[in-house]
């Protein structure tokens, strides 16, 4: 693997393992009040766009990563309308 595959390899597994601890707070505690619904929309929406980008290039670092922070920031959102709805 080269240096720049390994660099971004390494930036996306930091940035989506950054989301483990959030979504098991929320499904823990059966709470996401304080989580902002729009925030993470638009996140989603951005990861969106990185996922279809990296798959357009071909980079599998890119397409890893997004989609895996992509289904956490989704599981966020749909936590967040389920336990609010409550």
């Amino acid at each position: 693997m080269d240096s720049v595959t390994l660099l971004g390899t390494l930036a996306g597994s930091f940035t989506t393992v950054a989301f483990i601890p959030q979504v098991a707070k929320i499904w823990r505690s059966r709470s996401a009040h304080d989580i902002s619904l729009g925030t993470f929309t638009l996140f989603s929406c951005g990861v969106l766009l990185w996922l279809i980008y990296g798959i357009r290039l071909g980079e599998l670092p890119i397409i890893i990563a997004n989609a895996i922070t992509l289904a956490l920031a989704v599981a966020v959102i749909a936590m967040k309308l389920h336990f609010d709805r409550r």
